[in-house]
C-alpha cells in the first residue's frame, strides 16, 4: 500500500510539472502572440497612413488610389502577422502558405473579369485621361464623369442619363475628352450658289467672328473656299473658341450665317438634277431644267 501510495504521489507531481510547463511554455506563446498583434497593428496602421500621405503629395494621383494602396499594404502586414503567430503555437505555416495560394489562385481565376477592371481602374487612377466633372467620349460611351471608382466608373449623358461603365471598357478604347483642352477649333461650312458674290459671303462669315465675344481672335479667324460642289460652292471659315464654349458658339454662328446670308440675298442651293429625255416622234433631245426656284433657299 504505501508503494502504490508512493507511485501515486510521484504521478500526480509529475503530472503537475508537466501541467506548469506547458503552462509556461504556452503562456510565453500567448504573451508572443500578444505582442506581435499590438507591434503588427501599429505598423500596419503607420504604414497605411505612410502611403496615403505618400499618393496625396501627387496633385496627378487620385485619393480613391491612395486608399486602394494603402488597404492592400495594410491588410497584406495583418495577414503576415496572423501567420507569425500561428508559428508561435506550432502551427505548420508552409501549408497554410499554400492553402493561401491555392485560394488566390481559385479566387483570381473565377474574378478574372473583376481583377481586369480594378487593373484598368488602377491606371485610369493614376494616368488620368479624365477627372470628375469633364465630358468625354469613347464611340460607344459618352457623359459626364461623375466618379471614378476601382471597379467602374459613373457618368451622366447629356440628356441626363446615369450610367456606369466597367473600366476594362474604358481603359482599352481611344478616348476623346472634350473638357482637357482650353481651346477648342470649329469650321462652319456653308454651300452657296454659283451666282452669288463669293467675296460678300466671306466678309460676312469674318463679320459673323468678328462681332461674337466668344471667338478668339489668337489663332484669327480664316474665311476660304472650301469646294466648287456640284450645285453649290462651298465656303467655309474656321475660327476658335473656348473649351467650355465650343458647344454653344457653334450653334449661335451656325444661326446667325443662315440669317445674315438671308439678309444679304445669299442663296443657300439644295441639290439639283438635269433629266434629259428623247422625244421618239421628232427624234430629238430635249432638255429639261431645273425648277427657277431651285436655287432658292430650301
Amino acid at each position: 500500500m504505501e508503494e502504490q501510495a508512493t507511485e501515486l504521489i510521484k504521478a500526480t507531481g509529475d503530472f503537475a510539472d508537466a501541467i506548469i510547463a506547458l503552462v509556461v511554455t504556452y503562456a510565453f506563446s500567448v504573451l508572443g502572440a500578444i505582442i506581435l498583434l499590438i507591434v503588427g497593428w501599429i505598423i500596419a496602421a503607420l504604414v497605411q497612413r505612410s502611403i496615403k500621405n505618400t499618393f496625396s503629395r501627387f496633385e496627378n494621383v487620385d485619393k480613391t488610389l491612395a486608399g486602394f494602396f494603402g488597404n492592400i499594404a495594410r491588410y497584406g502586414i495583418l495577414t503576415i502577422v496572423i501567420i507569425m503567430v500561428l508559428g508561435q503555437f506550432g502551427v505548420q505555416t508552409a501549408s497554410i502558405l499554400a492553402a493561401l495560394g491555392a485560394a488566390g489562385l481559385a479566387i483570381g481565376l473565377a474574378l478574372q473579369g473583376t481583377l481586369q477592371n480594378i487593373a484598368a481602374g488602377i491606371m485610369l487612377l493614376v494616368l488620368r485621361p479624365f477627372r470628375v466633372g469633364e465630358y468625354i467620349s469613347t464611340g460607344s460611351i459618352d457623359g459626364t464623369v461623375l466618379e471614378v471608382g476601382l471597379f467602374a466608373t459613373e457618368l451622366k449623358t447629356f440628356d441626363g442619363l446615369y450610367r456606369l461603365a466597367p473600366n476594362s471598357t474604358l481603359w482599352n478604347v481611344a478616348i476623346t475628352n472634350y473638357s482637357r483642352v482650353s481651346q477648342r477649333m470649329h469650321e462652319l461650312a456653308i454651300g452657296i450658289g454659283y451666282d452669288d458674290d463669293l467675296k460678300q459671303a466671306i466678309n460676312i462669315l469674318l463679320d459673323l467672328a468678328k462681332n461674337n465675344e466668344n471667338v478668339l481672335t489668337d489663332p484669327e479667324p480664316y474665311a476660304f473656299v472650301k469646294e466648287l460642289g456640284d450645285s453649290a460652292v462651298v465656303v467655309a471659315m474656321r475660327y476658335w473658341v473656348p473649351g467650355p464654349l465650343w458647344w454653344k458658339t457653334t450653334h449661335v454662328m451656325t444661326r446667325d450665317a443662315k440669317l445674315a446670308f438671308d439678309e444679304a440675298g445669299i442663296s443657300i442651293p439644295f441639290p439639283q438634277m438635269t433629266l434629259s429625255t428623247l422625244n421618239e416622234d421628232e427624234n430629238l433631245l430635249i432638255e429639261e431644267k431645273p425648277a427657277e426656284n431651285a436655287d432658292k433657299n430650301s
